[in-house]
């Protein structure tokens, strides 16, 4: 099993073509909140997405992202990477 992280930019885009991107991200299985050790889920910068314990290889984590930004109809940059471990400050609990 294998987690990904992926950053989706958006060029020249409008705070609805990223609600819109959110969504279709959603749809291909990745989230906009990780999971701290503490048990409480995270909100992930804009753009930015987890999906974990997938069977998923990571050039199909690319394309299900690139996809997903094709689908609202602008420019973009996508990274995917594969993760075993996070960390971070200032991120806002959502859940």
């Amino acid at each position: 099993m294998a987690n990904y992280v992926a950053r989706v930019e958006l060029h020249s885009a409008t705070r609805d073509d990223y609600e819109r991107l959110h969504a279709s991200m959603q749809r291909r299985g990745y989230y906009r909140a990780i999971r701290g050790s503490d048990g409480k889920a995270y909100q992930l910068p804009t753009g930015t997405y987890v999906v974990r314990d997938t069977n998923s290889s990571l050039d199909n984590a690319l394309n299900a992202a690139q996809e997903a930004a094709n689908e609202i109809g602008k420019q973009s940059w996508v990274f995917v990477a594969d993760w075993s471990s996070a960390t971070w400050l200032g991120l806002s609990i959502v859940g």
